[in-house]
């Protein structure tokens, strides 16, 4: 989703480490979103995976692989409006889209309220809100699998 090298000023200098946010997820219900931060990209790239996997949630999902109801959240000043959308496909932008895609949802409809361009943000509100997603006589796919 996002590397940044990021710089710190010692006495003998700058000192640059690299800081990655990620998305990792299975297609089939299950996705998460994690930092890592190292002083090279393929160990912040690791420890960001690794962070991952540890905040990974289950999605609940109809059969359909759609979501069973319209669900809005807030992380920081990101803020997030996911609607189940039958028939249009994915109709959603930056990092909501990678999350969506990453829990294996097909038709959905999903709009940033907030001005934020925060990355990271979007895609811990998008998970935010894909965690109040409730039955209502709908069957768990994640768990099914």
């Amino acid at each position: 989703m996002q590397i940044r090298r990021v710089t710190r000023v010692v006495a003998g200098g700058r000192r640059f480490a690299f800081s990655v946010a990620l998305v990792a997820g299975n297609r089939k219900g299950s996705v998460g979103v994690g930092i890592g931060k190292a002083s090279d990209t393929a160990l912040a790239i690791e420890k960001a995976t690794k962070n991952a996997k540890k905040n990974m949630i289950k999605v609940l999902l109809t059969s359909g692989m759609m979501i069973p109801h319209e669900v809005e959240a807030k992380e920081s000043s990101a803020t997030v409006m996911i609607q189940p959308a039958k028939g249009r496909g994915m109709v959603a932008g930056s990092s909501v889209r990678n999350v969506l895609e990453l829990a294996g949802i097909k038709d959905v409809r999903a709009k940033i309220l907030s001005g934020s361009k925060n990355k990271l943000n979007n895609a811990r509100a998008t998970v935010k809100a894909l965690q109040q997603l409730r039955a209502k006589g709908v069957k768990a796919v994640a768990e099914s699998k």
